[in-house]
């Protein structure tokens, strides 16, 4: 029997850079994403149409989509919150689409101006208007195992976001933790209960690695039959509107850690640590993943 494939949704471009002090060019932005697809990526969040005043380092989406390398092995993912930032996302040429809604109302009125069950009512309103135009949708559930501001969060909650998503038209519900709280039995059990309730969505997983928990939970994630997961090279990354949620899990490291365990992902991890160090490089700021210092196991043969 084959090996499971991994699907790994590469979110640098996007989670990775929306939190860091320094902001790159449109150029740089670009050069990442190429990066990213010469070394196996084959779905990349390249973008968010959001208000840049709010996130300045999202700025020039429609600049960077004028300018990717187009194949059809990769994916480019858009993130929008409304339906002006999917008007956006459909002229610029997007792949996909990604919204996220929050669990808890404390998080989502801070990030996003408005209540959970506000935010469902759009993302119904964005889907249905994605769907007339050909465009697949997921849902991003975030904070789905913890707030900043709420506290501990209900996975009845996550379930009914996730619930309402999916009936609405979203193809892939990703469960996110926003701020790196969740343990691997939380994954365990959230991931069965939003099973249950999006049947015909593929589930996708997201983790931050802020409490070093993040590589644990991707790994159960996995045994518990999750096929995608988020990933930013060079562990960057962070939400700009939670407090010290810094770190996506690594895409180098989780690479590592799933080729060794037998899983393929189509991903060069060699060469995405490289990536890795370069973006650190351009942003001034090192990278926390550790397979550009440690190096792959075993070590490429030197003749």
């Amino acid at each position: 029997m084959a090996a499971q494939q991994v699907e790994i949704v590469e979110v640098g471009p996007r989670d990775g850079l929306q939190n860091e002090q320094t902001p790159l060019s449109v150029a740089q932005k670009v050069e990442l994403i190429e990066r990213l697809a010469a070394v196996g990526a084959r779905r990349i969040e390249a973008v968010s149409f959001v208000n840049p005043k709010r996130v300045p380092q999202m700025a020039g989406a429609e600049e960077v989509m004028a300018e990717v390398p187009r194949s059809d092995a990769v994916s480019y993912i858009g993130l929008v919150l409304n339906r002006r930032g999917l008007d956006r996302a459909l002229e610029a040429g997007v792949d996909e689409v990604n919204v996220a809604i929050p669990a808890t109302d404390g998080f989502s009125r801070r990030n996003q101006g408005c209540s959970v069950d506000e935010m469902s009512d759009a993302f119904d309103d964005i889907a249905a208007a994605a769907a007339d135009a050909g465009m697949p949708i997921s849902a991003t559930v975030s904070t789905a195992f913890g707030c900043p501001f709420d506290g501990e969060t209900d996975p009845a909650r996550v379930v009914g976001v996730a619930r309402r998503a999916a009936a609405a038209g979203a193809v892939e519900i990703a469960l996110a933790d926003t701020i790196g709280v969740g343990v691997p039995h939380q994954v365990a059990d959230l991931v069965g209960r939003v099973r249950e309730v999006a049947a015909g969505a593929r589930l996708r997983c997201h983790f931050h690695n802020t409490r070093n928990t993040g590589y644990a939970n991707a790994h159960t994630a996995v045994e518990h039959g999750v096929a995608v997961l988020d990933a930013s090279v060079g562990g960057f990354g962070g939400c700009p509107f939670a407090p010290g949620a810094a770190g996506n899990i690594a895409t180098e490291d989780l690479v590592f850690q799933l080729e060794r365990t037998g899983l393929p992902t189509g991903i060069d991890v060699t060469e995405t640590a490289r990536t890795g160090m370069w973006l650190g490089s351009a942003l001034g700021t090192p990278p926390t993943a550790l397979l550009g210092r440690a190096g792959v196991f075993p070590a490429p043969h030197q003749e």
